[in-house]
């Protein structure tokens, strides 16, 4: 290099740059593959209701809802907790819903492929709605 080789040594930094991957990450913005993008909660509309077969040792099928999320029209595969729960969403339902828990925002355990679960439906809570507590309503 001599006095003057400023440019040719930027362009070489540059090409090392893709060797870390945490540059490398940033540059291709892979952190905004995630559907909630990086929110705790989503607001998602019901398309349909679903059955998913579990994984391999277990059998049985679990209740999901496929539905849209309202901020980026991504669709997903939310899960619904306890016993009857499916019975209290409709078709355009608007359901809040959150990550499961797993860790790197994956499955859990013998759920395939369903990363999300719902948590309140027409903004009345869930939990609520199974323990008879309250009521959905009807207007919406």
């Amino acid at each position: 290099m001599g006095a003057f080789g400023a440019r040719e040594m930027k362009k070489r930094r540059n090409k090392f740059r893709w060797k870390s991957l945490g540059r490398k990450k940033q540059l291709l913005k892979l952190w905004t593959k995630d559907p909630l993008e990086g929110a705790p909660r989503g607001k998602a509309i019901v398309l349909k209701k679903k059955g998913v077969e579990q994984k391999q040792p277990h059998s049985g099928v679990i209740k999901a809802v496929r539905c849209q999320i309202v901020k980026n029209g991504i669709q997903v595969t939310a899960f619904v907790p306890g016993t009857n729960s499916i019975k209290f969403i409709d078709e355009h339902d608007e359901v809040l819903i959150e990550g499961v828990g797993g860790s790197q925002k994956s499955a859990i355990g013998s759920m395939h492929g369903i990363k999300y679960k719902v948590v309140s439906i027409n903004n009345v809570a869930l939990s609520e709605l199974s323990k008879g507590k309250k009521e959905k309503p009807k207007g919406t």
